[in-house]
């Protein structure tokens, strides 16, 4: 059983399916009907009009309805598209147990606890006919599918057909119905249109379901006896066959699969049962855990099925549709039905070239699943889940191709099978994890064991297997027996290498991994619906299909679709724009695809520019995705060739700093924002000339001043002051008199607006002493005193840099795309450009004044008087603006032929160097990429806590760098700086970054944390201690022997830290004595220095001492005078403790601590595990702890995951080489 979609819901009652779309249908007894997709996983609507359970739904074969019966004694027909209910059709006096469209006639037939069957009109929303007969509930009434019969199941034991041929004969328009129904029997039963045409009896208890067969004059059922019975039935009789038993409880539903001789039913039992139609056997049965079925449908067209259940619903196949098949060169071999056929894609002939099962042997799922091809022996492999896994080897004769004479095939029992290579294959053997190399003869040759549990193995060039895990492949050479590459994955289905073996694509059920042939991770895709299978085309691009696509993936891991589906493909090769392929019934067939769009997108990839061009040429490519994609990319010249519509024609101008056709769109579009975005773009680029014309369109004073200013053109810079005097704009007149340095202006607008103090200080400061004299005399004693023994520095406008014109710009030949789409459209891109320079010259002469106030002044005149007749135009007169000459900004004309210019390529930054050269965590994270940098650490040491290492990243990362400011203007430039750099080093060889941790400074370190230690000033000595354990995973040391330095130095501060640790939680337990005496035996127990051990020994001693845990000290004493004290003092102590215990050698603390079996402490619960006793470590710094924290932070180091995988500490380049 292959479960496709699945869902939980309250119990489901009853199903369809849609005939054409993906949809299912489930009636639920809760009383809502859900509507789902079953391809996309989501439940599209929802339904819940019925009060009450709703125990049969049904959708109509072409029209977009569906009806439904419930335990409110309604049915009811909807419209999905609508999303209501049409009508209720009332009647049944009881529940409705089932509903169905009839396939041609506009009928339903209901089936109701009311003992009756009704057939309606839905079109006249009437009842055409009553079968009545049934003297119990009537579990389900079902059309037959071809003929005018009806058959339905009761709950009085029998099952019943009914002949409807009179009532189609009578069927006419819906008003011959509603009079038929007037003139029906007197009866309310009597109706005559139906007749009883068989009784079926034969079951013990009530009968649940009936279903005709779809072509064969058969019918089954299921009952609450527990039994399915298959009738027979011919024109005058009807007459039981056979009896299936096998179900443990009632049978609730029971049908002929529509394309296989078989019988599904399902059960309150828990199980779906599948029966050999002809054998009358059970082949398969499926159980679920807690949830009864109730219900099951089959798909109209498709080998889809769906059982409904307590829970909820499946949607399922019985078995596998996808052919076995291998390519070989212009060949293609695969299975169909019970046959190996042989097909040749360039004369489009096939054949059949030998059995490959008995007939007759009807098994679900055992048809070869994978199918290995060698075309220099000529022969084939096929796999197969027969015997849990097993294949067969057929040897193709050269004269038996297409006579298809029968062979005996050569077996063994293996989880998969390819050819690895002329004469030899691999077989998996799961149970041992391991490969079995045999030759032709099936003889074994060679075993390999695999280095990781693997569930299958695929073909990866000669020698070589791909080797598949729950989540992960990796490739094994079988010769040197080693793993050659290896990649994360999620569960792989399918791979498919390119034509030349340099590429692979991983198909898993959702997702596509494109890598090399080591699986170097190139790039990944998600898709929402199945990907079914793959094949690569001549350009490196993968073609790919999923349920209802074929789509295409770009080297870079751009996608599309290159076209739509109406059944599932299997691609076998793809050659130019044709794909070879087969569908599910095992049908060769070619498809030919547009490849324009990929091959489009793969040249802008691969710089063929030419390539491109002649796509632009030749095809009719466009669309806003197509634009969106070029835009994206950083190729928004290239989209403007795809483009009509001027506001998408003016923002990719833009973006592609095309200013002439952005000058041209913005004309046709005359918007100010768009005029206002022309102008910033512009003033980018200099073009003072355009930015001025922008600022013109939008009238924007202020900013048309400024841009005068900052261009020194100063004879429009008064024009714009007596602009602002005309339109009575005070602050605009008084800021352009700033900007021209005119002071008596200044002096005058402040005077006119009766601001005479700041005109008095104004004039004063400027040496205008007359002016001043003057309005002092106005102001008389409210003159504003100057402030005394100040030098007054006046308010003058700077003088520009650089004059008028525009803003010298670097000349370059002109790029690819602008040459080469000279003759694409000559004439009309031409003119465009052209009409754009003519409306620029004429409109210079037209932007009038909106807004001026006074309405007798029409214009400022070249000599700035201001004039009150109106002979000229409303505007600005500016014949006197000097554009810039043509010189300046050079326009190629189209006849001219440059050679193409390409912009040279950045370098590479010497940070991705750093990155791809080095595989230590420093390095990555001295060139800041610290993602990397983490998972590095994550695989090399299991460190899963980076919080601590975040102020060391940024050390590193500073301090690999140098920040050079060339001007205050400019962005600061980044410098590299290099481990080992002197200056006779090569100039273009970069050398590894320069790193700030060093193993001698952690050797100071250490010693300053001893001495810390000897002091007894445990909490400093501690954060030394962790952090040089947080330094090491990111130091790096040359040579071999200092590796090891690095490595013990892991060892000595691990201890340390676990010692620390434990005496200071020791100091924390004042009130367990026991407690206390257990942590400071447990300090003795760590590998410290002699000094420090001599310390601790002492500590325990006295401890226990105290505790009168004679026996104990005793130990500790021993061991201390063991190590030959130097302080006359220690020794002292201990012989005195010796002396004493030895009198009474007891403890009065049972404690945790046994010193004669040998053990280490737990780093985090701090209790021993003695020698023998299961543990788990820290893959860093090797502590030990008790099997409960695994997967715990590590308590130590703070770093790792306590029993994480790790492949162990690189911090040498020489490790790596």
């Amino acid at each position: 059983m292959l479960t496709k979609f699945e869902t939980k819901s309250n119990r489901v009652k009853g199903l369809s399916f849609h005939s054409k779309r993906p949809w299912i249908l489930a009636s639920l007894h809760s009383g809502v009907i859900q509507l789902w997709d079953y391809r996309m996983g989501t439940l599209i609507d929802r339904f819940d009009e019925h009060d009450g359970p709703v125990r049969g739904v049904h959708f109509h074969k072409s029209q977009p309805l569906f009806v439904s019966g419930g335990d409110d004694y309604k049915i009811k027909v909807w419209n999905y598209k609508l999303h209501r209910c049409l009508f209720t059709l009332l009647g049944h006096l009881d529940y409705i147990r089932t509903v169905q469209f009839h396939h041609e006639n506009p009928w339903i037939v209901s089936a109701s606890d009311d003992q009756t069957i009704r057939i309606w009109n839905w079109q006249s929303r009437t009842c055409i006919s009553v079968l009545t007969g049934h003297n119990h509930y009537v579990m389900c009434a079902l059309f037959h599918p071809k003929e005018d019969l009806v058959v339905s199941a009761s709950l009085d034991q029998t099952v019943r057909v009914w002949d409807i041929g009179a009532l189609k004969r009578k069927s006419g328009s819906p008003a011959d119905d509603i009079l038929r129904l007037s003139q029906m029997n007197t009866d309310l039963f009597g109706g005559v249109d139906a007749a009883v045409k068989y009784v079926l009896e034969g079951h013990d208890r009530g009968v649940n379901w009936a279903s005709f067969h779809p072509t064969l004059p058969l019918i089954v059922s299921g009952a609450d006896d527990r039994q399915l019975k298959i009738w027979r039935m011919n024109d005058t009789k009807a007459w039981e066959v056979d009896t299936l038993r096998g179900h443990m409880n009632n049978v609730s539903c029971v049908m002929f699969h529509a394309k296989h001789d078989i019988i599904v039913s399902n059960s309150e039992d828990k199980s779906i049962r599948v029966w050999d139609a002809t054998k009358r056997t059970g082949i398969q049965t499926f159980r679920r855990e807690h949830d009864r079925f109730w219900i099951l449908s089959a798909h109209p067209e498709m080998n889809l099925l769906a059982a409904g259940h307590d829970s909820g619903m499946i949607v399922f196949k019985l078995e596998r549709e996808r052919p076995a098949f291998a390519v070989s060169g212009d060949s293609l071999l695969f299975t169909k039905e019970r046959f190996l056929r042989f097909h040749e894609f360039s004369t489009q002939r096939e054949t059949q070239v030998l059995p490959i099962r008995r007939p007759g042997s009807l098994n679900l799922n055992q048809s070869p699943k994978t199918l290995s091809y060698s075309p220099f022996e000529n022969a084939v492999l096929l796999c197969s889940d027969v015997d849990g896994g097993s294949y067969e080897l057929y040897s193709i004769s050269k004269d038996s191709l297409g006579r298809g004479d029968m062979q005996e095939a050569r077996k063994g029992l293996g989880g998969s099978a390819v050819f690895v290579a002329r004469n030899r294959f691999a077989v998996l053997d799961k149970s041992n994890n391991q490969v079995l190399v045999k030759n032709l003869k099936n003889e074994l040759v060679k075993k390999s064991a695999l280095p990781f549990p693997t569930d299958a193995v695929f073909y990866a060039g000669t020698g070589n297997l791909l080797c598949r895990s729950e989540d992960r492949v990796a490739i094994f050479d079988l010769q040197q027996r080693i793993i050659v590459g290896d990649l994360q994955t999620p569960f792989i289905k399918y791979v498919v290498w390119s034509n030349d073996m340099e590429n692979v694509a991983l198909l898993s059920k959702h997702a596509i991994i494109i890598a090399s042939k080591k699986l170097v991770h190139h790039c990944t895709l998600h898709e929402t619906i199945r990907v079914k299978s793959g094949g690569w085309d001549d350009n490196g691009v993968f073609i790919y299909t999923t349920l209802n696509h074929i789509k295409y993936c770009l080297p870079n891991g751009d996608n599309g679709i290159i076209k739509t589906l109406d059944v599932p493909i299997y691609i076998a090769k793809v050659s130019g724009n044709t794909i070879f392929c087969l569908d599910r019934d095992g049908k060769c067939k070619s498809v030919v695809i547009d490849a324009t769009e990929y091959i489009f997108k793969l040249s802008l990839l691969k710089k063929r520019y030419d390539l491109v061009m002649s796509v632009i040429r030749n095809s009719q490519l466009c669309g806003q995705a197509m634009i969106a994609y070029l835009q994206q990319k950083g190729f928004p010249e290239v989209a403007l060739h795809f483009v009509k519509d001027e506001r998408t024609r003016f923002s990719l101008a833009l973006e592609s700093g095309n200013i002439q056709t952005a000058v041209a769109s913005a004309t046709a579009i005359d918007e100010k924002d768009h005029w206002y975005r022309l102008g910033v773009e512009a003033l980018r680029q200099g073009n003072a000339g355009i930015v001025e014309y922008a600022y013109q369109r939008t009238k924007n004073f202020d900013r048309l001043s400024f841009l005068y200013l900052i261009t020194g053109n100063m004879d429009k810079l008064s024009k714009m002051l007596k602009i602002a005097e005309v339109k009575n704009d005070v602050m605009g007149q008084f800021h352009n008199a700033l900007y021209l340095g005119d002071v008596y202006e200044r002096v005058k607008i402040l005077e006119s607006v009766g601001h005479l103090p700041l005109a008095y200080a104004t004039a004063s400061v400027h040496g205008l002493h007359d002016v001043a004299e003057r309005i002092a005399s106005e102001l008389g004693e409210n003159v504003p005193p100057l402030p005394d023994g100040k030098t007054p520095s006046l308010l003058m406008p700077p003088s520009p840099v650089i004059c008028g014109g525009d803003w010298p710009l670097l000349r370059v030949m002109r790029g690819v795309f602008e040459g080469g789409f000279d003759n694409i459209d000559q004439g009309s891109t031409d003119e465009e450009y052209e009409a754009a320079d003519g409306k620029w010259v004429e409109e210079l002469d037209m932007v009038d004044v909106d807004g001026l106030q006074n309405g007798d002044v029409s214009a400022i005149l070249e000599d700035g008087e201001v004039q009150g007749d109106n002979d000229e135009e409303g505007g600005w007169e500016m014949e006197d603006l000097e554009l810039p000459p043509e010189v300046e900004t050079p326009k190629a004309s189209s006849g001219m032929r440059s050679p193409v210019f390409v912009a040279p390529q950045p370098g590479m930054p010497v940070s991705q160097i750093w990155i791809q050269r080095s595989s230590l965590a420093a390095d990555h994270a001295a060139a800041g990429n610290f993602d990397t940098a983490m998972r590095l650490l994550n695989r090399q040491l299991g460190i899963k806590n980076f919080a601590p290492l975040r102020s060391l990243f940024l050390d590193l990362y500073s301090s690999s760098h140098s920040y050079l400011l060339a001007f205050s203007s400019a962005p600061i430039i980044l410098l590299a700086v290099e481990r080992g750099w002197t200056e006779s080093s090569i100039p273009n060889v970069r050398g590894p970054p320069a790193l700030p941790f060093k193993l001698p400074n952690l050797d100071e370190k250490l010693k300053a944390g001893y001495k810390l230690t000897t002091t007894g000033k445990f909490t400093e000595a501690l954060r030394i201690f962790i952090n040089i354990l947080h330094t090491i995973p990111l130091i790096v040391v040359e040579s071999r022997r200092e590796v090891d330095d690095v490595k013990e130095l892991i060892i000595i501060v691990k201890e340390y830290v676990l010692g620390l640790k434990i005496e200071l939680k020791r100091r924390e337990m004042k009130d367990d004595p026991a407690r206390q005496q257990e942590l400071a035996a447990y300090f003795t127990n760590c590998n410290l220095q002699t000094p420090h051990l001599r310390l601790a020994l002492l500590n325990a001693m006295s401890v226990c001492y105290k505790a009168k845990n004679l026996a104990t000290a005793a130990n500790f004493a021993r061991r201390l005078l063991e190590t030959n004290p130097t302080i006359e003092n220690q020794a002292k102590t201990a012989r005195q403790v010796l002396a004493a215990a030895e009198r009474n050698m007891t403890d009065a603390t049972q404690l945790n601590y046994d010193f004669r079996n040998p053990f280490v402490t737990c780093g985090a619960t701090y209790v021993p595990i003695y020698r023998g006793q299961k543990e788990v470590s820290c893959p860093y710094c090797t502590s030990r702890f008790v099997p409960s924290q695994e997967g715990q932070l590590c308590a130590v180091c703070d770093l790792a995951v306590i029993g994480a995988d790790a492949s162990g500490l690189l911090c040498s380049p020489s490790q790596v080489r």
